[in-house]
């Protein structure tokens, strides 16, 4: 599990002495790993109350072309690049920043589709 709290160490590498432990508060979740199939999803409970939706499989992607301003449903075909990690590529990964071949033409992904459930592009071809 990954811990988000406050690091023990500053800005300019000293060490923080911290005045309390790790919380369980303080914990993050497994990351989503949406991949390329039938849309899934899961609905996460947040703190406070609030929802999260995590897209656990994609396969329709919200395609913008920036020239015309249009923006359209996709098919994603497959991961063209991830610059988060090569392997997520061989993987069929769905990160932000990745580079997808759609029914379009090649886009990448502005939305976050483990934290919206949604997968946005944007053309870049």
């Amino acid at each position: 599990m990954l811990w988000q709290g406050k690091s023990v160490r500053s800005a300019t590498g000293g060490r923080v002495h911290l005045s309390r432990k790790k919380r369980r508060v303080e914990i993050g979740r497994a990351p989503a790993e949406t991949v390329i199939g039938e849309d899934r999803h899961k609905i996460i409970r947040t703190f406070g109350g609030n929802q999260k939706v995590r897209s656990l499989r994609a396969n329709v992607a919200n395609v913008s072309n920036p020239k015309t301003g249009v923006t359209q449903k996709a098919e994603i075909k497959n991961v063209e690049e991830n610059k988060a990690n090569p392997n997520y590529v061989r993987r069929n990964l769905l990160t932000k920043g990745a580079v997808i071949k759609t029914d379009l033409g090649k886009a990448k992904v502005v939305s976050r589709p483990g934290q919206d459930g949604v997968v946005n592009a944007v053309l870049i071809e």
